[in-house]
This record gives structure tokens, sequence and C-alpha cells, in this order.
């Protein structure tokens, strides 16, 4: 079945949010970063601005800037809505209300959406699927990063999360996962699991982070070679 941008949710986050969740430091910052399932973030933007060397990949980057557009236009005042209905999910301190919510994702979704062209054309946003092969030989990226993603749709199943997170980890030399809980912000036996494998033959940290908006969600995966 051809994927559909009907059924994506596209909400974008920032540099600032990326750094928290991923504990990002300067010098992290300085490095090749690869940065999977990213949508509408900006954090691309802001990295080239600052002459950083981010590559994105995700689906939605099959589609024009016109169609993620309108598609974030669709999907806006249902988003806010279902927030507005589940407040109390939420921890209102690095965001403090709704408004500044929707303003942080709409600012940072316009910014992406107005180097999205240009940073297709320089090869910064790639459309991919995980778990399928990257064009890149190993180690080619010192760190790989995936937000609300990966360990967080447990329906895509075990052997989905294990093979892409060893296709991230063939061209990364370290992948940061973030959070490590399910949609319902519940640490899952599928994540308990997917982080056992891994601790094998990886060397395994979890770690809580600065960052942390639906309550329980503030923990980051690191697994290195």
């Amino acid at each position: 079945m051809a994927f559909k941008l009907d059924n994506v949710v596209p909400w974008g986050r920032n540099m600032k949010e990326y750094q928290l969740m991923f504990q990002l430091s300067d010098n992290d910052m300085l490095k090749k970063i690869a940065s999977f399932g990213d949508g509408p973030a900006c954090f691309n933007y802001e990295m080239t601005e600052r002459n950083r060397d981010v590559t994105s990949f995700d689906l939605i980057y099959q589609f024009s800037k016109t169609d993620i557009e309108k598609r974030i236009e669709e999907v806006r005042i249902t988003v806010m809505q279902q927030m507005r209905e589940n407040m109390d999910n939420y921890v209102w301190k690095n965001i403090k209300n709704l408004d500044e919510l929707e303003n942080t994702r709409m600012s940072a979704m316009k910014k992406f959406l107005s180097d999205y062209e240009k940073g297709k054309a320089e090869g910064r946003y790639i459309f991919h699927e995980l778990p399928n092969k990257l064009p890149y030989e190993s180690d080619y990226f010192d760190i790989g990063l995936s937000s609300h993603f990966l360990l967080m749709y447990t329906q895509l199943g075990y052997d989905f999360h294990i093979m892409s997170m060893e296709e991230m980890l063939r061209v990364c030399k370290e992948i940061r996962v973030f959070p490590i809980v399910d949609l319902d912000a519940v640490k899952s036996n599928l994540a308990e699991n997917v982080i056992d494998y891994f601790r094998k033959n990886f060397k395994v940290e979890i770690i809580k982070t600065g960052y942390e908006f639906q309550k329980g969600d503030n923990k980051l995966l690191i697994i290195k070679k």
C-alpha cells in the first residue's frame, strides 16, 4: 500500500527542543548528524544556518512543499483541540500554555517550509523509510537521532524496531532515541525487549533529560558502538 500524506500528523519541533531531548552538547552540535523521522521540524534549518552538518530522513519528503503545507493546515485545528482536551497529560514547563505551544510548533514548521525546497536540492532532506538500507557507508554519521517515532509506535512490531535501529547503527557511530515510552507515555514491553537486545553487543545508556512535555516522556536512550 502506498504511503499517503493524509495519514500523517505533521508537528515540528525546533533546535532548542532537540538539544534538550537528545542532550546535545556544544561539541555534539559540531558533529555530522543524521536525524530520522524529522518531518517538518526546523532542526535542520536552524543547524544549517549555523553551518552545522545535518541530514534529515522522512517519508513525507516525497511530497511537495505545497502538499505538506496544506496538510499542516488541515491538522492544526484538530491537534490543538485534542491538546486542549488532554491538557492534564502534559507538563507545562518548557512550554507554558496552549498559545505558546501552537506558536512554537507553527513557527518551527514555517521555518522548515521556507527551507524545504532548498534543502531537498542540497540533499539535506531525503525521502527514506526505515528499515530500508541507507545509501551511506558504515559510520558515515557521528550521531543518529530519532524523535517521537522509534519505540513509541509499538504497533510497528519488534522486528521493525530492531531492523531500523540496526540500520541506523550501521551508518552512525551512536544513536539517540527519545522518548522511550509508547503513545500513552508508558514504557512498553517492546521497548524493554528492544533495549535488552542491544545491550548484548553495544553500550547502552538511559538518561533523564531536561525535556518533558507529555508526562513520563523524559528519558533518552543512547546506544554506542
